[in-house]
């Protein structure tokens, strides 16, 4: 693809990817998935996105210094989900814009995100959910629509400070305690009732009553989003009473499209940001 307009003016630089294709059904993005590159060095990363040998790309690249990349148009159907699932969606690529934010990510030390990082990657979310009505419980992770696959952007990902800035949805984690729970090999109604409770919240998992490999990935996933202090798979009282809390917010959200705070107001066709 030859340059094009960013859709933003957040955007620093346009470097064109031509790793794209069409949204099935002329679909409209209405999900985040948040990425890290998890490569050691940045630019290389950059410059494999923008390969067409690799096969893969994103909207968006957020630099270590807040400096903002657009790849790819946010009409088109950028190749950064790969096989994932979420609330019934099997084709995320399709209806989600990709972030990719430069970090080595566990293989290689997996740093800290730095703060400038941060704040662009929350800045560029708002514009985005401005403008697609984008709803906080789809403003997502790797790791979530692909639990077991990937881990990113990972548990050292402030997902707390950008919903402080009205982006993605979060509730307190509970307090971990001693206690008795469920891990893999376990079987029951209460590890149904658990299994059935994550599906509910989007994730791609089986309410069979059986913790196999696939639940504890789950788990996991979650636990890196949502409980991030200890992402060990297990069922715990905190993992499940932090699930339950998240369910309970989601029920008392507005409408889809009607008015929510600051991230949520304005016309679907607002002026650029």
């Amino acid at each position: 693809m030859t340059e094009f307009q960013a859709d933003t003016m957040l955007v620093h630089e346009v470097v064109p990817s031509p790793n794209h294709g069409e949204r099935a059904g002329d679909r409209l993005p209405d999900m985040i998935v948040l990425h890290y590159t998890g490569m050691p060095d940045s630019q290389e990363a950059l410059r494999w996105l923008c390969s067409p040998d690799s096969g893969v790309s994103s909207h968006y690249f957020v630099t270590e210094d807040g400096r903002i990349i657009q790849c790819v148009p946010e009409a088109r159907r950028a190749w950064h989900a790969g096989e994932a699932y979420w609330a019934g969606e099997t084709d995320i690529n399709s209806c989600s814009i990709g972030i990719e934010i430069a970090n080595p990510g566990h293989d290689h030390g997996y740093p800290d995100f730095p703060k400038r990082q941060i704040a662009a990657v929350a800045a560029l979310c708002r514009a985005i959910i401005r403008r697609r009505y984008i709803r906080p419980e789809r403003v997502l992770g790797h790791s979530d629509v692909a639990p077991g696959r990937k881990r990113d952007p990972g548990e050292k990902f402030p997902w707390m400070i950008l919903h402080r800035s009205g982006i993605g949805h979060w509730v307190e984690p509970a307090p971990i305690a001693p206690g008795p729970g469920f891990e893999f090999g376990d079987s029951g109604d209460a590890v149904q009732k658990f299994q059935g409770a994550l599906r509910s919240y989007g994730y791609g998992i089986e309410a069979d009553g059986f913790f196999d490999e696939a639940t504890r990935n789950v788990v996991a996933a979650f636990q890196r989003h949502f409980r991030p202090a200890l992402c060990d798979g297990k069922f715990d009282s905190s993992t499940l009473l932090t699930l339950r809390n998240l369910l309970e917010a989601s029920k008392q959200r507005p409408p889809h499209g009607a008015s929510h705070g600051g991230a949520m107001s304005g016309p679907a066709l607002a002026p650029q940001t």
